[in-house]
């Protein structure tokens, strides 16, 4: 049977961005994932082992936003992959990374980017 987990509002400080500025003294970004993934029976049996440990997804994800990238696609691609890696019973993994105050010359309370990736 196919099952979705989510980590919504996932907040890191993180140093991201094009501009030297960003990446010297970082800025807040919010994660969201979803993972679609074939579960098994023993999910339903209150076992572990037959889902994905949202605690290993959140470890993916820390780890990638400790790796500063000029894009958020780079990240949100790399954290996609790492999750499908990782788990083979993942069937598409969604990551929306939004980053707070974007530097635009203007209000702008977050930017974000989405990136979906299947197998």
């Amino acid at each position: 049977m196919r099952g979705r987990i989510n980590l919504e509002g996932l907040e890191f400080h993180a140093f991201h961005g094009v501009y030297p500025h960003e990446r010297s003294s970082g800025n807040k970004f919010e994660v969201d994932v979803s993972v679609e993934a074939e579960l098994s029976d023993s999910a339903f049996h209150d076992d572990l082992s037959g889902t994905i440990n949202y605690e290993d997804v959140y470890a993916i994800v820390k780890g990638q936003m400790e790796k500063p990238s000029k894009l958020l696609e780079r990240v949100g691609h790399t954290i996609a992959e790492a999750v499908l890696k990782r788990f083979p019973e993942a069937v598409s993994v969604q990551i929306s990374i939004a980053k707070f105050n974007p530097p635009i010359g203007g209000v702008c309370r977050k930017a974000s980017v989405s990136i979906l990736k299947t197998r």
